[in-house]
């Protein structure tokens, strides 16, 4: 009750952060070892970044109340992940000109 009561107050507990971002990284982790499909392979690594960003948040507000390290640690992030997601794209696109598939398991034809 104290929870419910400190949410209303517009008090988050850090464990509230920090089990959302749990859950996100490890549906990240399920997708990625159990999809087939490159892109969602993609999407699950995204995944898994947005909640290590998360984290960095979390940790810098709790911690570090003062200090905006943890934000511009995450942003820093946010951009390398998209210029990653970018490049990874276009790897996706071309493997699908050359094999009309994006599936993990049709690259073995790539070594042709």
């Amino acid at each position: 009750m104290d929870i419910l009561n400190n949410i209303l107050a517009g008090q988050v507990p850090m464990e509230l952060y920090l089990g959302v971002s749990l859950i996100m990284f490890f549906a990240g982790v399920y997708g990625f070892l159990s999809r087939k499909s490159m892109l969602m392979i993609l999407i699950s690594i995204e995944l898994m970044l947005n909640a290590a960003d998360i984290n960095f948040v979390v940790f810098n507000r709790y911690l570090f109340p003062g200090h905006l390290e943890g934000f511009y640690f995450t942003l820093f992030t946010i951009a390398i992940a998209a210029c990653e997601t970018a490049v990874a794209i276009a790897i996706i696109i071309n493997i699908y000109r050359n094999l009309t598939s994006v599936e993990v398991g049709n690259l073995d034809q790539m070594k042709e």
